[in-house]
């Protein structure tokens, strides 16, 4: 094993990444980045500090052809038990599943964004008199169109999900790896990172500009109503693209995340998400259900899901500072 294979495989062990090696070390993210990927080696003093950080020996790190199954000393955080195996060939698998379910989930996504469109604009239309629809006509029309788009993500969806059940582990344990499967990872990340980073950049732009059609339309014909819903239904639509692109790119970025443990899948935030992550939701569906029944009110108590996934959200970042 050699040592970019070494430090990636005690880094995990002790449950941390790359950003808080890199603290601990005071060096940047991008240098144990570099030393993992085997673009650079780590200077004498910074061998010293993973030898006493790691609990191992420098030559352990040195030598190639020096293996131990455990650090001599292991930190005091590090969390080997329990942790399943995935192979070079479960890594490529599950890699190959991402990058084909991600065109498919994304445009589920832009499918079910766009559906109200149709209803939105035949219903402006008819209401300002530009269609000779009666308002029932109007409204049955739509709500076809919408049912069908959504009945069509809906099997892109299922299917994608159906495929990558077997791969739920790779999210919520944490993983020992085969030797190269962090290589390659890190390898084909690196690889694809300015495509990742493009498509979110662009994908975040068209979210942003997307309201800025509904603006025009109305300073340009603010006394007719129909060009409120003409730039409503064209801000649903560059929004829907900008999402669109945003989890196209997302969804294969994340795969590489799981697999070297990093972000959002670290062994620390798998651990809270064990601990915290079921009790927060059965709390949240109980919320949901006491009050509904309460008011009566199932048309307006749905807002309760988005207003929790922005709290959980907010939960997790305060969890990342503590762990800190």
């Amino acid at each position: 094993m050699i040592l970019a294979d070494k430090i990636i495989d005690l880094r995990k062990k002790a449950g941390w990444s790359q950003e808080e090696l890199a603290e601990k070390l005071g060096v940047s993210r991008q240098s144990v980045s570099k030393w993992e990927g085997a673009q650079s080696i780590p200077d004498m003093n910074k061998i010293l500090q993973l030898s006493d950080l790691f609990g191992v020996s420098t030559d352990y790190l040195l030598k190639d052809d020096m293996e131990v199954s455990e650090p001599v000393t292991a930190p005091e955080d590090a969390d080997t038990e329990g942790a399943t195996f995935v192979s070079m060939e479960e890594a490529n698998a599950f890699l190959s599943y991402k990058a084909e379910s991600a065109p498919r989930i994304a445009l589920g996504v832009l499918l079910c964004i766009l559906s109200p469109i149709t209803l939105i604009l035949l219903c402006g239309a008819q209401e300002s008199g530009r269609l000779p629809l009666t308002e029932m006509q109007a409204a049955m029309i739509g709500l076809i169109v919408l049912i069908l788009m959504v009945a069509g993500a809906v099997p892109l969806f299922v299917l994608s999900g159906m495929k990558g059940n077997k791969y739920e582990y790779l999210e919520k344990n944490t993983l020992d790896t085969a030797y190269g499967v962090s290589g390659m990872v890190r390898e084909r990340q690196q690889r694809e990172e300015s495509d990742h980073t493009r498509g979110v950049a662009l994908g975040v732009v068209l979210c942003v500009l997307a309201v800025i059609p509904l603006f025009a339309l109305l300073l340009w014909r603010g006394e007719d109503d129909f060009y409120g819903v003409l730039g409503v239904a064209a801000t649903m639509t560059l929004a829907g693209i900008g999402v669109y692109i945003l989890r196209k790119a997302a969804i294969p970025w994340e795969a590489y995340r799981m697999l070297l443990e990093e972000g959002d899948y670290t062994r620390a935030r798998k651990r809270n998400n064990r601990q915290y992550g079921g009790a927060y939701w059965s709390i949240v569906t109980a919320a949901y259900l006491a009050v509904s029944f309460i008011t009566r009110r199932w048309d307006m108590t749905w807002i309760i899901w988005p207003v929790a996934a922005v709290l959980y959200g907010v939960v997790g970042e305060i969890g990342k500072f503590r762990e800190k």
